[in-house]
């Protein structure tokens, strides 16, 4: 590894926009859904639907962590209904998965989706060996990035050293509290970054490809 990661023995993923490129635009398809579960169940039009959903969303981390705040739905309503959506955008990335495999240390991905969804895009997208684990919304007990509970708890379920752990993301606010409990951190800058943060401070490396990235890294060696 390059001399400024060699002492990482654990690697953390997002999934969604990072582990497979933003301009797949598989996350447009949930984003349709989640707009369309807001009217249904709020019975507004999908043009107010989309302004909760979005409000929701930068106010709580996530839009479901809004609607079980304001309306307390059933979360697993919510899940079931947003992913159900096809997976054929996405190809299957075997250099990725090459790489991966040759990474050293621990692969985990870590996730505000559910596991089963999560599950099926590592599938599609040939990295269903790649990772050791999948720690979803419901290891968080429904609290999402970036709430640090969710980190701490990650830390706890595996048995991580957060200084001695990476972890990658698309959206840069949810590295800020990796960040602060000493993680190294790579934003992944592809365009999907929905809350723009004038302070990046907490981000060490700033990628537009993971592949590439952590093809580069082996080539280091």
């Amino acid at each position: 590894m390059p001399p400024a990661l060699a002492h990482i023995d654990t690697w953390i993923f997002d999934l969604d926009n990072t582990l497979y490129p933003a301009s797949a635009n598989l996350f447009a398809l949930i984003d349709a859904r989640m707009t369309a579960f807001i009217a249904d169940f709020l019975s507004v039009d999908p043009v107010e639907a989309r302004r909760i959903q979005k409000d929701y969303f930068l106010g709580h981390g996530t839009t479901l962590a809004g609607l079980m705040a304001e309306h307390d739905i059933d979360p697993a309503a919510f899940l079931t209904f947003v992913h159900d959506i096809e997976m054929d955008v996405l190809e299957e990335n075997a250099p990725l998965a090459a790489a991966l495999a040759q990474l050293p240390g621990r692969k985990l991905v870590f996730t505000n989706g559910d596991r089963p969804y999560a599950l099926k895009v590592l599938e599609r997208l040939g990295l269903g060996q790649s990772f050791e684990a999948v720690h979803d919304i419901h290891a968080m007990d429904l609290v999402p990035k970036p709430a640090p509970g969710a980190y701490a708890g990650l830390c706890a379920a595996f048995g991580i050293d957060p200084t001695r752990a990476l972890f990658v993301e698309d959206m840069a606010r949810n590295l800020a509290p990796a960040k602060a409990i000493g993680m190294t951190t790579v934003w992944v800058d592809n365009g999907s970054e929905q809350h723009h943060d004038a302070d990046r401070s907490y981000v060490d490396l700033r990628v537009t490809d993971v592949t590439a990235w952590v093809q580069s890294l082996l080539e280091d060696q």
